[in-house]
């Protein structure tokens, strides 16, 4: 079987490119950063404490997909554009991806990956790191059709040690995708402005509060827009809602989730000073399903707001500026 390519050695590149290798699969990884690339050619892709294994690295700029080659897209959705250019028809693309890009739904892709394990990557050497574990999440766009996605993912456990991360098949992967649209919507946004960990969005009464507020915002959204939602994590949407809507019970679970996301990051982390950030793809995308569906998204817009101006500004994140979203939700 040709090389399967893994087009962005970040942190979900990494661990799904090491399970596929460690599972005796041939893995060529592309990536823009020229130091990440030597790196991996001269000490290979590894995560957390494992051993390395060698693999091929290429530069984005010398990678020429032909037809019919299996390529996982686990590039942030503002790199789209740059790919979709260099993919020729019949290139079998897999996105795994966690936001919404018109371009590439346009490119007529049938599979989608979404994983809700964490990995966060070293910044120059294909060394990633589980910082919470989960699912990979495999399915049709559509739901119809077979259920099994090409090849060779139900080998995809990361050796004979414990697995990296779970394979699971589902019929739809819309409703994960958004389901965790939800999610990251909320956790990405607050806590690259404020430039915190994911922990500090639970553990700070003010950025909790504000946290809470969004999720609740985000699944009224979805629900006006008459998604389907799936279950990722513990408890299924639905559940998370009732729960946010006890506010006594969410500081409870709250307080018991904290503790395993203290020293992770969002996708969305340092991304605010480089001067480019998935926004559009997260906060905007449910912007306009609010205003298909004639619902009002204050919310939304006041973070999609602050963190374009922020962005465009190239600020440096700091918790005042969450002052104007804390007004939001007091309005």
């Amino acid at each position: 079987m040709d090389a399967i390519h893994i087009l962005g050695a970040g942190g979900i590149g990494c661990a799904v490119g090491y399970a596929l290798r460690a599972a005796g699969q041939s893995v060529l990884f592309v990536d823009a950063n020229p130091a990440k690339v030597d790196a991996g050619n001269r000490d290979g892709v590894r995560v957390d404490d494992r051993p390395a294994l060698q693999a091929p690295f290429i530069h984005f700029d010398a990678w020429h997909p032909h037809p019919g080659t299996l390529t996982l897209l686990c590039t942030k959705c503002y790199d789209n554009a740059a790919v979709l250019a260099k993919v020729p028809s019949g290139v079998q693309l897999v996105p795994i991806q966690n936001g919404f890009d018109t371009r590439l739904n346009e490119f007529g892709h049938t599979f989608e990956g979404i994983a809700s394990f964490v990995s966060e990557c070293e910044k120059d050497r294909p060394h990633t790191r589980i910082t919470r574990r989960g699912e990979l999440h495999l399915g049709r766009r559509s739901g119809e059709g077979s259920l099994t996605p090409p090849a060779p993912f139900p080998k995809a456990e990361g050796g004979a040690r414990r697995p990296l991360f779970r394979v699971i098949h589902v019929p739809n992967i819309e409703p994960i995708k958004y389901t965790k649209l939800m999610y990251n919507a909320a956790i990405s946004p607050i806590a690259a402005a404020a430039g915190i960990d994911n922990g500090q969005l639970l553990s700070v009464p003010n950025t909790r509060k504000l946290f809470f507020a969004l999720l609740q915002e985000n699944y009224r959204i979805l629900r006006a827009a008459g998604i389907e939602l799936g279950k990722v994590g513990p408890f299924h949407p639905r559940v998370v809602a009732w729960i946010l809507r006890r506010k006594w019970l969410a500081r409870v679970i709250a307080k018991f989730f904290e503790p395993s996301l203290r020293g992770t990051y969002c996708s969305m982390a340092g991304e605010i000073q480089k001067g480019r950030t998935e926004i559009d793809n997260y906060n905007g995308h449910l912007i306009r399903l609010a205003e298909r569906a004639g619902l009002s998204c204050p919310l939304n817009r006041a973070v999609h707001d602050l963190v374009v101006k922020m962005t465009t500004a190239h600020e440096e994140p700091t918790r005042d500026a969450l002052s104007p979203l804390l007004r939001a939700v007091s309005a």
